[in-house]
């Protein structure tokens, strides 16, 4: 799987240009095939539960940003909660290492800001590509 870089410069925080549009597309079609070679995997509703803590997390961040030490973890949360979801068969590979690839970049609640952008850019393009369900 190719890598997620959401920065064009980290230290300026320019953006990648290409991160919500052909990038999320990309990894959309991605974890989309990974359906037709697995039945049960990569479910919109199943998707849908990683996007909306993901959300959730970025809008906690926001309002309690003092407590980002405490949040960060949660975030960090999230591989190990992929990797459940694997083990159980409802999530694949792919998705795990997309899942890994991105709470890797986040540092601060920047970080974490884009990479909900970004999840949501990849979940329109997943309702195009993937699932019916």
């Amino acid at each position: 799987m190719q890598q997620i870089s959401f920065w064009k410069d980290k230290e300026k925080k320019v953006i990648d240009p290409s991160l919500y549009s052909s990038r999320a597309e990309a990894f959309s079609k991605i974890i989309a095939q990974d359906v037709e070679s697995a039945k049960n995997v990569n479910k919109r509703t199943q998707i849908r539960k990683f996007y909306d803590e993901v959300v959730r997390l970025d809008s906690t961040a926001k309002a309690r940003q003092d407590e980002w030490d405490n949040i960060l973890p949660l975030v960090h949360m999230l591989t190990a909660k992929a990797a459940y979801a694997k083990g159980r068969k409802l999530v694949s590979e792919n998705f795990v290492q997309f899942i890994r690839t991105a709470v890797n970049q986040v540092e601060t609640p920047g970080d974490l800001a884009v990479f909900a952008g970004f999840f949501e850019a990849f979940m329109g393009f997943y309702r195009m590509h993937g699932p019916d369900k």
